[in-house]
């Protein structure tokens, strides 16, 4: 179990570019099985999880090579099914949640698709009805061995059709249209995600032959064709990432200058930093956060309220950024409530926040009210291990301001979505070491 150590309460400046879309890349990366021709990515973030997937695919027989920093091209024109039967993808894909968007494309063009149970964060539980009520009304049956955790949906022919989805859910709309890209006939899924992943993922799809409509609305209409082809991608820099800079460079009152963050698909996330009181400027497609020597005031609501912030589906805020939220809320001026609404073990982290001196009432296992110090009390070091990638993230930022030096445990949880975060950190004035 790796290690940091981090020796808080320096002031950081610089610049500092964030990695490729972890999230987009676990859809994009799966899409490349829908066709036999070459497909080029680039801006793929070097991290576990999409390491991870990249073996996956060619433990399955794809064609992998590497171009240059974070650019591959992929080639499925000699995939090995016979490879989702064995113990090694059962073992493989169990350590990986976005393995499960590899059913859709496998589907579509084979027929058939498994997937062992997906284990991962632990930040409470993610169903997988959605992705599986869509395959079963497209015209799959669906398999499921109690046993060994095993899924699995067969079909000798995939047919369009009308389906209204239960939840937004981002991972189980891209697997839907992944598998009626192919689909005989047209397909039309409502309540369907449209964050800009699944916007990105739409895109390519078109780009390789695909007949998508309603991109970027919640009603996509899919006509199925007989084959994709090859394409090239560009994956997108990482909201969360961005938004864990902003965090970072408030608590620790740091200038910091975050480039390329592709300004029009942040959504909510500058605006709801700028309901904590910090400055966020726009300077052509980069983010500069100035130093908050004074600190930085939450704002209420016009009626003198408590100001809520509350994950929503797309284009309400990501629920990924509320931990980083709620660490920078620990010494803002006022109090916020976080509501955190789709897992109910995200917040659980806020012990270690609570050790560290943070004022932190967690209401329930959803919820929690975030009293700041105002900087008149800084954080204190402690020793701590990260429960998943973002609590890990906001923990770290914590250690960053806190005077004394932090040990944070269990970092491959960290290394899962931030690529070579230790290093970046030290280019703009860090001091942490990886033990």
């Amino acid at each position: 179990m790796g290690t940091f150590k981090i020796e808080g309460g320096h002031q950081l400046s610089g610049e500092i570019t964030p990695q490729g879309a972890k999230n987009e890349a676990l859809q994009i990366l799966c899409a490349v099985l829908l066709t036999d021709e070459k497909v080029t990515i680039s801006n793929i973030p070097d991290i576990v999880d999409v390491n991870k997937l990249i073996s996956l695919l060619e433990d399955l027989g794809v064609k992998i090579q590497k171009k240059g920093k974070g650019s591959y091209t992929f080639k499925a024109d000699d995939v090995n099914m016979d490879y989702l039967q064995s113990d090694q993808f059962k073992q493989d894909g169990r350590g990986l949640r976005g393995s499960i968007m590899l059913v859709g494309p496998l589907l579509a063009r084979f027929g058939k698709g498994y997937i062992p149970k997906p284990g991962g964060d632990k930040i409470g539980r993610r169903r997988l009805d959605t992705h599986f009520e869509g395959f079963i009304k497209l015209g799959a049956k669906f398999r499921y061995n109690r046993e060994e955790y095993f899924y699995g949906v067969e079909a000798e022919k995939l047919t369009g059709t009308y389906m209204l989805l239960d939840e937004a859910s981002v991972t189980g709309t891209a697997n839907i249209v992944m598998a009626a890209v192919l689909a005989e006939g047209q397909t039309t899924i409502y309540n369907a995600a449209c964050e800009p992943y699944l916007q990105q993922l739409c895109k390519m799809l078109n780009r390789m032959g695909a007949k998508i409509s309603g991109v970027g609305s919640n009603l996509l209409v899919i006509d199925g064709v007989d084959k994709l082809g090859g394409t090239e991608h560009r994956m997108l820099p990482d909201m969360i990432e961005i938004g864990s800079w902003i965090g970072l460079a408030a608590m620790t009152k740091s200038e910091l200058t975050i480039k390329d963050v592709s300004w029009n698909d942040l959504g909510q996330i500058p605006t709801v930093f700028r309901k904590l009181g910090i400055t966020v400027e726009k300077k052509g497609d980069d983010i500069y956060i100035p130093i908050h020597k004074d600190g930085y005031e939450i704002q209420n609501y016009i009626d003198g309220s408590i100001l809520t912030i509350a994950d929503a589906p797309w284009p309400g805020l990501t629920p990924d950024i509320l931990s980083i939220m709620l660490v920078v809320a620990t010494q803002a001026r006022g109090e916020v409530l976080i509501h955190q609404k789709m897992f109910e073990s995200r917040l659980f982290f806020v012990d270690k926040l609570l050790d560290m001196g943070a004022k932190v009432i967690l209401c329930d296992p959803h919820r929690a009210t975030v009293i700041g110090h105002d900087f008149k009390s800084t954080l204190k070091a402690t020793t701590m291990t990260s429960p998943d990638i973002r609590a890990g993230v906001s923990l770290l930022i914590a250690a960053l301001s806190a005077k004394g030096t932090s040990t944070i445990h269990n970092i491959e949880q960290i290394d899962r979505g931030y690529e070579h975060i230790d290093d970046r950190l030290r280019a703009i004035g860090a001091k942490i070491t990886r033990v």
